[in-house]
């Protein structure tokens, strides 16, 4: 092999594991990586804040299956990028991070930046590695690449002393290894199927990672050839189409009881891809008891997250499981209808926008009206993403999941994700129309990243909920502390300004009358004009939650 700096034989490493782009802030400590990536094949997306490349990072790993990759600089930019870690850590997302260290001989004497990659991801990551002989790079990269996507994915952390990546080797480029599916044992489909067809209330479960749209249609098509009812876990209600007769709803917040009832009450539950973790479980409460019969299909071996009894645990991944059942029947069973039937309904009528829609306060509009007037434009394929906060029931509730990957947001519970995943998603399919649904607060913390949507061709469309305050906090304060408004307020720009002044289309709404020309707009905006799109919804501050 010609010979070649360290920084250089990373990035054609990341040419030969498929990586098409990865995002970045520039810092002096990899600049030699980033000399790498000037000649190649990788697009390099610089954003504006690490939190935003970590998150645009994981919501690239979500959509593709593969890792998303991020590079940020040390000290502060690896502090502002953990919270992509941490979110790639909850939700099983494959993440390589590189970030650059200070040279070797500067370790351990505090100097510029400094700090201790072991100790500050040690806990959060899969992996954690620095590289000190360049000679190892391409090693490194194979290595983490493996560890983020095999097993439960997640992040994998890689150091990059500034020197050692200037130092140069001969090295060979070291392929991808391959990742393992599992697979499902002739003994183990009998013995399920035995189960079910004894089973008078079977359910499936569906959600975690590892999946894809074949996957996702085969277990569905299995689960509708019998009446199956079918529960989605918290944030993964793509894994089945919202418009199958056996989808019953989402798991956490936003659901029916008749959901929980699926849950709860099913003497078989049929786990795939995720586990019993606690908020399907409302905090480990549902579904405890050891005679609870649970089979758990997880390439995870160590089952990380799941709470209550494991009746028999198949070590396969979805796409394993998925291939498995593809031609599964079963025998002579119950008739299930009777059990599926009021949960499927209920369901159905939870998406539908009630006629109480437009009793909000002057001077605002009704998001139940915003989402009326924006289901007629939607393609069946629609991108959805959120943050984390009240403004994401809108969207969970009554946006329609036509197949997966189409829903993408946080398990972990932070904010700031619905502009840089919805910037990421745009990024990767162009072609596709991406739905950004954000919180006002949520907005506020990332919402610079509408400059990189602009200056790489992103156009998603971004509908703002303002409410004036942190409404999720909000409404738990008046749950515990009633009457006690305190430090969940907020005043607000105008956001439509704001957008504009970034290049991209903006329009405020403050009236229901107003909310199909703003919206047809802004959709022409991102179809047409081909640039992202902020519609600023004025709303109640009343109106905590749908059907309010």
């Amino acid at each position: 092999m010609p010979e070649q700096s360290a920084g250089h034989l990373i990035v054609e490493s990341l040419e030969a594991h498929g990586v098409d782009r990865v995002f970045t802030v520039p810092g002096e400590s990899f600049l030699d990586v980033l000399d790498g990536l000037h000649d190649s094949s990788v697009q390099n997306v610089v954003c504006r804040q690490e939190g935003g490349v970590t998150y645009m990072a994981e919501a690239h790993g979500k959509l593709t299956g593969r890792p998303g990759v991020a590079m940020v600089t040390r000290g502060p930019g690896a502090s502002n990028a953990f919270v992509g870690v941490h979110l790639a850590w909850q939700d099983s997302t494959p993440l390589v991070l590189f970030v650059g260290l200070v040279p070797v001989a500067h370790r351990e004497k505090e100097a510029f930046q400094e700090f201790d990659p072991h100790q500050w991801f040690g806990s959060q990551a899969k992996r954690v590695m620095v590289l000190d002989d360049p000679d190892r790079a391409s090693e490194y990269v194979a290595e983490a690449f493996f560890a983020a996507s095999s097993g439960r994915p997640g992040p994998v952390v890689v150091g990059l002393p500034e020197d050692v990546i200037t130092q140069r080797t001969d090295a060979p480029v070291v392929p991808p290894l391959p990742v393992a599916e599992g697979a499902v044992s002739a003994e183990e489909l009998s013995e399920l199927a035995a189960a079910l067809e004894t089973a008078e209330r079977p359910a499936i479960m569906l959600g975690g990672p590892r999946w894809t749209p074949e996957a996702a249609a085969l277990v569905t098509g299995f689960a509708e050839r019998h009446g199956i009812p079918v529960v989605s876990d918290w944030r993964a209600g793509d894994r089945i189409r919202t418009d199958s007769p056996v989808a019953v709803g989402e798991l956490g917040y936003s659901r029916t009881e008749d959901t929980v009832r699926v849950l709860t009450e099913a003497d078989l539950l049929l786990v795939v891809g995720t586990t019993l973790s606690d908020i399907p479980t409302d905090g480990f409460t549902l579904r405890q008891q050891h005679s609870a019969r649970n089979w758990v299909v997880n390439v995870d071996a160590g089952l990380r997250q799941h709470s209550g009894a494991v009746t028999r645990h198949i070590l396969a991944s979805p796409v394993a499981f998925g291939s498995a059942v593809a031609g599964l029947e079963l025998g002579e069973h119950p008739d299930w209808t009777d059990w599926l039937e009021p949960a499927a309904n209920a369901h159905r009528e939870h998406m539908r926008i009630p006629s109480s829609a437009g009793n909000n306060a002057p001077g605002t509009a009704d998001m139940e009206l915003v989402v009326k007037a924006l289901l007629p434009h939607l393609p069946e394929d629609t991108a959805v993403t959120t943050g984390s906060g009240n403004h994401t029931a809108w969207a969970q509730r009554y946006v329609p999941k036509g197949g997966y990957p189409c829903h993408f947001s946080v398990r972990n519970g932070t904010m700031g994700y619905s502009v840089p995943s919805a910037v990421a998603v745009s990024l990767a399919q162009p072609e596709r129309f991406v739905l950004s649904v954000s919180g006002d607060g949520e907005f506020l913390m990332n919402s610079q990243e509408l400059a990189t949507a602009v200056q790489y061709g992103a156009r998603p469309l971004i509908v703002v909920v303002d409410n004036g305050q942190y409404g999720t906090i909000r409404a738990h304060q008046e749950r515990h502390y009633p009457g006690r408004v305190s430090g969940t307020q907020l005043r607000n720009p105008d956001f439509a300004a704001v957008a504009r002044g970034y290049g991209a289309h903006g329009a405020r709404l403050e009236r229901n009358e107003d909310i199909e020309g703003v919206i047809a707009d802004a959709v022409r905006a991102v179809t047409e004009d081909r640039v992202p799109a902020v519609v600023h919804v004025v709303a109640d501050p009343a109106k905590l939650l749908p059907g309010m």
